[in-house]
């Protein structure tokens, strides 16, 4: 028999021990490249925004609601996750799952400007895009809140989660005149770039919690017409009183800014009419304590979707939405931020079925206007399942 001698293995070994070595340096450039792709991104894409300096850094240092310059919740919130859970998040999000998008196109009610316009300044009326942007009439004044209408509410305008297929999507375009933005925070499915660039120019008042109109003056929206608030600050508009009030969420759009600007809802009240706007929380006994000092609320409008087990601090489960409702005193629960982003793990359904279940043996009406439709009172003629025909 012949073999190879040791000289030959040894070459062999030598040979592939230095291809083994080539194809680890390729990968760690590629793996460098990558890293220095993403960063030079979060530093200079606009998309990202900007962290708040100056005199708005210094106005958040002075807030009783930060240590160190961050933001904290009045709860203890666990917002870590270890990285075997976090690679198994990020594995689900990638495969996707049964149910979580609708395959049916969503059929909508086209805008009405003039039947906005028409509504009386004593009334208190609602539109609902999708998710967490609503028109809201009160006191004659319309707000906007957390407008979204671009098609991803992600980091990248190219990838991250996409809008669920509507008949008709509402735009910029088609708005009423708008009198004030209103603003929860500033994560992307709640603030987007490019909205913001359309109604720059239109819009002569924004209202946010703090730190967040550093993103907006970034974005070109005039520094004049930006009104920034901590939690329990009142401002008045036009006779419409709002009041920012805490809940139990974080924020950040970039690598290493999260806590760095203030989230929150808000409490509207004119004419007699009482209104609450909540955008993002997780359960949290503050929800009693707003509806001890403003409630009861006409119209509750609260979270209802994005839950998982692995974020139970920041975003809550239907059943404690309905909770929250009643602990508001909540005369009218609807839902929001559902039926336009799958941000989690469940079927897109799932939210709503469960929340009307709770809300009902809980005795709070639910108000569920399809998309678009503009819904006086609040009016619960206007409310109907439109998702049952839907698959």
């Amino acid at each position: 028999m012949t073999g190879l001698s040791c000289t030959d293995r040894l070459a062999d070994l030598c040979h592939f021990m230095s291809k083994l070595r080539m194809i680890l340096l390729i990968v760690l450039g590629l793996l460098l490249a990558l890293g220095l792709t993403v960063f030079l991104y979060f530093a200079i894409s606009p998309r990202i925004g900007s962290d708040p300096k100056g005199a708005r850094s210094e106005r958040i240092r002075a807030s009783p609601n930060q240590v160190g310059g961050e933001f904290r919740n009045v709860q203890p919130t666990r917002m870590e996750m270890p990285v075997g859970t976090l690679l198994s998040v990020m594995w689900e999000f990638i495969k996707g799952g049964e149910g979580r998008e609708p395959k049916d196109t969503i059929p909508t009610v086209p805008f009405d400007v003039e039947r906005w316009d028409a509504v009386p300044d004593t009334a208190l009326a609602v539109a609902w895009f999708g998710h967490s942007t609503l028109l809201l009439k009160m006191g004659g004044i319309t707000f906007l809140t957390d407008p979204v209408f671009g098609e991803r509410a992600s980091t990248f305008s190219f990838a991250g989660p996409k809008r669920f297929a509507y008949d008709t999507h509402m735009t910029a375009a088609r708005l009423p005149k708008v009198d004030v933005v209103l603003l929860s925070h500033d994560h992307y499915d709640h603030l987007d770039h490019g909205t913001v660039l359309e109604l720059r120019t239109v819009v002569e008042r924004w209202v946010m919690p703090l730190g967040v109109g550093a993103h907006l003056e970034a974005w070109g929206v005039p520094a004049g017409r930006i009104t920034e608030h901590d939690w329990w600050d009142q401002v008045v508009v036009d006779g419409v009183e709002l009041t920012l009030t805490p809940t139990r969420h974080f924020s950040g759009r970039g690598l290493t800014n999260r806590f760095s600007t203030l989230w929150g809802a808000w409490v509207l009240k004119a004419g007699g009419k009482a209104l609450y706007f909540g955008a993002d929380s997780g359960p949290d006994t503050m929800f009693a304590e707003v509806g001890r000092l403003h409630g009861p609320f006409d119209l509750v409008l609260l979270e209802c979707g994005a839950y998982n087990d692995n974020w139970a601090d920041i975003h809550m489960r239907p059943e404690e939405t309905a909770a929250a409702a009643r602990d508001l005193g909540a005369k009218v629960l609807m839902p929001i931020h559902w039926a336009k982003f799958s941000l989690a793990m469940h079927p897109w359904k799932e939210p709503v079925e469960r929340l009307t279940v709770s809300a009902r043996e809980l005795g709070i009406p639910v108000l569920t206007p399809r998309i678009g439709r503009i819904v006086n009172g609040p009016d619960m003629g206007m409310s109907e399942r439109w998702w049952d025909e839907l698959e």
